[in-house]
């Protein structure tokens, strides 16, 4: 059986700044419990570049509008014939819900932005070596304590996020399912296309062609080149297969 490789493409900057909040929020529980150096590391880099992000735009209110849209989607969806209205319903509800949630919560990242060691820890980051024990004596201090204690801090700043975390999922679910998987051909290494004012280019490519897509565009045009992982010895086929979803 070939393996595929899923390759996920923004075509503006709202979905851009999606994908890299739900990478860090997916790298932030990698390595739990934090119970060394390494593991206290990794999650204080990804949070302190979460809040990075968060500093750039307003997202709660990038968000709400989006479940706006999507609703208004959904409601055109219940006047197709035929379609499951007790699930178009269901989603309806959710995305009433999971707004509600989001206007009602704090500041996003509000606790982790307030929180001491977390800004202790940030600052110290880019400097090489700075998080050193002799550098953050709070961290080293910290990474004694019992392991309950630590793991009780790490799920407040969690739970902290959690409007956000089930409002970019049910978004990102809904966007990723609004087009199929349709099979197509790039010549010389080459594909463009109409983006049909999508948001997002997904893409399967088998692995044993040890290729990679290098993809361009915006919501009503892209174009994709594939080019070989060995770019002194690698091919690219004259004829390449792919399967391609424009959400």
């Amino acid at each position: 059986m070939q393996t595929q490789v899923l390759f996920e493409h923004p075509l503006n900057e709202k979905m851009r700044t999606w994908l890299r909040i739900e990478f860090l929020l997916q790298q932030l529980t990698v390595r739990l419990p934090i119970n060394d150096h390494a593991d206290a590391l990794h999650f204080f880099r990804n949070a302190g570049e979460l809040l990075d992000v968060f500093e750039r735009g307003d997202i709660r209110t990038e968000l709400l509008k989006e479940l706006e849209r999507q609703q208004r989607k959904l409601k055109a969806w219940a006047e197709v014939p035929g379609v499951d209205e007790n699930r178009i319903e269901a989603l309806r509800n959710q995305l009433k819900e999971t707004g509600a949630m989001l206007i009602n919560a704090p500041r996003i990242g509000q606790l982790l932005r307030e929180d001491r060691l977390i800004g202790l820890v940030r600052q110290r980051l880019s400097i090489p070596g700075g998080c050193c024990s002799f550098d953050l004596p709070t961290l080293h201090v910290w990474l004694h304590l019992p392991q309950l204690q630590r793991d009780e801090q790490v799920n407040t700043w969690l739970e902290s996020l959690a409007p956000l975390i089930n409002t970019l999922t049910l978004i990102l679910d809904l966007i990723r399912n609004a087009a199929p998987f349709r099979k197509q051909t790039s010549l010389n290494g080459f594909y463009q296309d109409n983006g049909e004012d999508a948001d997002l280019i997904r893409l399967h490519l088998d692995l044993h062609s040890q290729l990679y897509p290098q993809i361009s565009g915006h919501k009503s045009r892209f174009a994709i080149r594939f080019l070989p992982l060995d770019s002194e010895h690698g091919t690219v086929p004259e004829r390449l297969d792919f399967e391609l979803a424009c959400c």
